[in-house]
């Protein structure tokens, strides 16, 4: 292998760019057509967004924009602000940056961290209103002296650094054998440069367009009118305006996909690959995956980006808590049977009693085990149950009842429910008629869980 980094460099910012190619060999594993992934998270701000900063911030000096002393502003899901603030940093400049209250404390943690000005704005409010985070950033430019508007979403600088230098990285990688470029669009900078540069190369490239399920980008291409989109999870790309940045010409497809379906290929990069990115090179990943499985063919390469470090996203897309949360986690089923093994030690699994047995017996067993029902059980089959506090009550107003036979006394038969029957489930099979209901397992009743062993898992006691 050759050695990177062979000479110095005279600043980080000479680091950005010539990220690695790496082929998703296990979550692509049994597909012919090969998917390689570009780590974009090797850029020294951890971003694909790196690419731009410096460009954006150049292109406003030689214009004559951005003076010594001046600031840079700009509306950003936190990967553009890294790259901003990262060149800001080098040249001096102030950075304030707007960002919408759905992105992750990592983000604004990383950006203060560079010296920039985070102002949160809220997520769930129309584009053109005052506290959308562009319109917020744009309002800043205008009451601070010498600020410059990045405007990553109208700017043309930002499409075209990557026409400049991610479509020729990824061609001269690949040695010109790349047939489908997949790239979640934000601002639209990555897909449209980049695929603009490939297709110029070889006009049979295809450049596919990914979007998050909720996001008007894909149905704007299709229909060129502004539908009604909804929140969604994944941060960074997609959104409810429509960029200049996006050069819908240059693009082929548009693929959506759901925020679940996102992070979950998100997760299996990291334990599969060893690849910690966040939730857009998930939905990237996914669709690049499923475009393989499609062409079926050897001869095909495709290429997606790996956007940002997943280092971004502990407190949310690895955080299983925020997961399921957000209903965005399949966890296996906590099954009866595991109820069964999780309560606590002292009483058998099932306590019973023949139907010969006397209520006075029945009434000592329930004591002796501090349970609540008991089932009557006739040569292995349940042909009735009995409940504490109606035994309990019956017994009280005819005390003779203590010493006749459970069979005169006992009530219907408590449900029963196979040892793998999902937990979430058992609250429909117990009501107040029937708070317990008996466990089969094999054919054979091997237990009884109750309405109270239900709520203690709930409560998490159990």
């Amino acid at each position: 292998m050759t050695a990177p980094h062979l000479t110095p460099y005279e600043s980080v910012l000479d680091m950005v760019g010539w990220t690695p190619l790496i082929r998703l060999a296990r979550v692509g594993a049994g597909l012919r057509t090969p998917v390689y992934g570009k780590a974009e998270y090797a850029n020294p701000g951890g971003s694909v967004k790196d690419r731009i900063g410096l460009a954006i911030i150049e292109d406003a000096e030689r214009r004559g924009e951005l003076r010594p002393g001046g600031t840079v502003v700009e509306g950003t899901s936190g990967n553009t602000g890294v790259g901003l603030a990262i060149a800001a940093a080098l040249k001096g400049y102030r950075c304030i940056f707007t960002m919408p209250d759905k992105m992750s404390q990592e983000k604004v943690r990383l950006l203060k961290a560079y010296g920039a000005e985070v102002v949160i704005t809220p997520t769930a409010v129309p584009p053109d209103h005052p506290d959308n985070y562009v319109m917020k950033a744009k309002q800043i430019v205008k009451d601070t002296p010498g600020a410059v508007l990045a405007n990553q979403f109208y700017n043309q600088v930002n499409p075209e650094a990557h026409y400049a230098t991610t479509g020729p990285e990824i061609w001269e990688q690949t040695g010109g054998r790349v047939t489908h470029l997949v790239a979640g669009a934000g601002t639209g900078g990555t897909v449209s440069g980049a695929g603009k540069y490939l297709k110029e190369r070889n006009p049979a490239i295809r450049v596919i367009a990914g979007d998050p399920v909720g996001s008007l980008y894909s149905g704007y291409a299709e229909t060129h009118a502004l539908g009604e989109g909804h929140p969604y999870k994944v941060e960074g790309i997609g959104g409810d305006k429509i960029p200049t940045t996006v050069w819908f010409d240059e693009i082929d497809e548009w693929r959506q996909m759901s925020d679940k379906a996102s992070m979950a290929m998100a997760r299996r990069l990291a334990r599969e690959e060893g690849i910690l990115v966040g939730g857009s090179a998930g939905l990237n990943v996914q669709i690049a995956i499923d475009i393989a499985r499609e062409l079926d063919d050897p001869s095909a390469l495709v290429v997606t980006i790996l956007c940002d470090t997943g280092e971004r996203y502990l407190s949310k897309l690895f955080n299983d808590e925020w997961m399921e949360e957000n209903q965005l986690l399949d966890r296996a089923p906590v099954t009866v049977d595991q109820l069964l093994q999780a309560r606590a030690g002292g009483a058998p699994a099932l306590v019973q009693v023949a139907p010969a047995a006397a209520v006075r017996q029945a009434l000592n067993l329930m004591a002796t085990w501090g349970v609540s029902q008991i089932p009557v059980l006739d040569d292995g089959r349940s042909v009735g149950g009995l409940i504490e506090s109606t035994l309990m009550t019956r017994a009280l107003a005819q005390p003779a009842l203590l010493d006749r036979p459970v069979r005169e006394v006992m009530e219907a038969p408590f449900p029963e429910v196979d040892a793998s029957f999902a937990v979430d489930r058992l609250a429909q099979a117990l009501t107040r008629e029937s708070p317990a209901a008996l466990v089969r397992r094999d054919g054979a009743i091997v237990g009884i869980v109750s309405r109270y062993d239900l709520l203690q898992r709930m409560i998490g006691t159990r």
